[in-house]
């Protein structure tokens, strides 16, 4: 076999590979007389069937599948040869198939970046701190209270909390638009559930009352035909329902999976949940910041098939998150959506698979179990959640990477200039910013596979 590799771009490989006609006619003989065993042709007896007879019949079929099998395998061979690792499949286009004569076709396929990993210590991170205060608790236990409050009808005027009843239609340049009408609707003023203005426009009206909004619905609002034009919305007011907070009693802690019978016990409890929750945020948000610096860093170019690739599973991913089924088609949304993304997230996933080969890092056994231990304590049979990943290869071997992903940002964030800054506990819970959320995708495992 003979192979030659033409570099089209810093990362596009052209690979052409010519394999000798005797390796080709040989399979396509041996398939033949493996097809004449069982091959059923008027005027021939089963396995008596002539060679010249059998070609005739089968031999383009049989061909085209030893061609297909034979790029494949020497595909392999080629770039294990050349010392090549793909990045994402090969586009093939024959060159020549004739038969007796060598069989050439031309691979054209990126490779994954040379990578030289910059100096980390150049890096400043901030890395927020945070504790969960009393005040913090009794203000979750009131939140908790106000979730689970039920509502009274009152004669008076409506506050904020309060929950109103109404009928309402939307009516844009005096024509009612599509909807925009409701009946017999529950509004909880406060909710935020409605366009801007509409809860405030109800404050301090009763059960009875007749009102007229003019409201601006937002310009990022979802439809294109109200989004940032100016409508009026009639509404009545039927009834008016004042909360009514529960007692802190067993019946009330028993809703949250909580055994406690004291307040000061279920408070306890409260605050194990808040304080896991407050170390998962902290620790999201610093890795967020040691990866987003760690590209910084690291200008890299990156495969565009493997770019391809993270945009797909992104599509997919907003199709799951918006309540997509199967009549959705992800690939109808536009690329461009998730490009940037996407090239962020290979990037990331690049160079965190170079800091795990370079370090020859694996991931830790001790901290692989307290993980998944910790994530059981979420549910009431912790025992059956901890057997289950131990027993299911495919969820131990995530779990597995993640800690891996946990170690290398622990490894940068040693070598990192950084400096804590405590936060409130509202502060440390915020989600981060969407530019600032990264996570490294699967093209640390691709590239570590690329490497074997």
């Amino acid at each position: 076999m003979q192979v030659s590799v033409e570099a089209t771009s810093s990362l596009e490989r052209q690979m052409t590979v010519t394999v000798p006609a005797e390796r080709i006619e040989d399979d396509v003989n041996s398939r033949l007389k493996q097809t004449a065993r069982t091959a059923r042709i008027d005027g021939f007896r089963p396995g008596k069937v002539p060679m010249k007879v059998l070609k005739r019949r089968y031999g383009v079929g049989v061909r085209q599948e030893v061609l297909g099998e034979v790029i494949q395998q020497s595909f392999y061979e080629a770039v294990t040869q050349e010392n090549l690792k793909p990045a994402g499949g090969p586009s093939i286009e024959p060159k020549q198939s004739e038969e007796g004569q060598d069989f050439q076709y031309v691979a054209t396929f990126e490779v994954y970046p040379e990578i030289a990993l910059a100096d980390y210590s150049a890096a400043e991170i901030v890395k927020e701190t945070s504790e969960v205060a009393d005040a913090d608790v009794e203000e979750m236990v009131e939140t908790l209270r106000k979730q689970h409050s039920a509502f009274s009808d009152v004669e008076r005027a409506s506050e904020d909390g309060d929950q109103l009843n109404i009928d309402f239609e939307g009516f844009k340049d005096g024509e009612a638009f599509e909807g925009g009408k409701a009946e017999g609707h529950d509004l909880v003023l406060g909710s935020s559930t409605m366009i801007p203005g509409f809860e405030d426009g109800l404050v301090g009206k009763s059960a009875g009352e007749e009102i007229e909004l003019e409201l601006t619905f937002p310009e990022q609002y979802h439809s294109e035909e109200l989004a940032g034009q100016a409508v009026v919305f009639k509404v009545k007011v039927n009834k008016v329902s004042a909360p009514e907070l529960p007692e802190l009693d067993a019946e009330f802690f028993n809703k949250f999976g909580i055994e406690e019978s004291d307040l000061d016990g279920f408070k306890g409890e409260i605050r194990k949940n808040m304080e896991r929750e407050v170390k998962q945020a902290l620790h999201a948000k610093l890795k967020n910041k040691v990866l987003n610096e760690l590209v910084k860093l690291n200008d890299i170019e990156v495969p565009q098939s493997l770019i391809d690739g993270e945009v797909d599973r992104l599509r997919q991913q907003a199709v799951q998150q918006f309540g997509g089924g199967a009549n959705i088609d992800a690939s109808a949304l536009p690329a461009e959506l998730f490009a940037d993304q996407a090239k962020r997230r290979v990037s990331i996933g690049l160079l965190v698979g170079e800091l795990i080969q370079a370090n020859e890092l694996k991931a830790d056994a001790d901290r692989v179990r307290s993980t998944i231990e910790e994530m059981a304590q979420t549910y009431q049979q912790p025992q059956e959640v901890i057997d289950y990943y131990y027993g299911n290869q495919e969820q131990l071997a995530q779990v597995e990477a993640l800690v891996l992903e946990d170690q290398v940002v622990d490894l940068l964030a040693s070598q990192a200039k950084v400096t804590e800054e405590a936060v409130s506990y509202q502060d440390a819970i915020k989600p981060a910013q969407p530019e600032e959320v990264e996570e490294a995708p699967e093209a640390e495992e691709e590239k570590a596979e690329a490497a074997e």
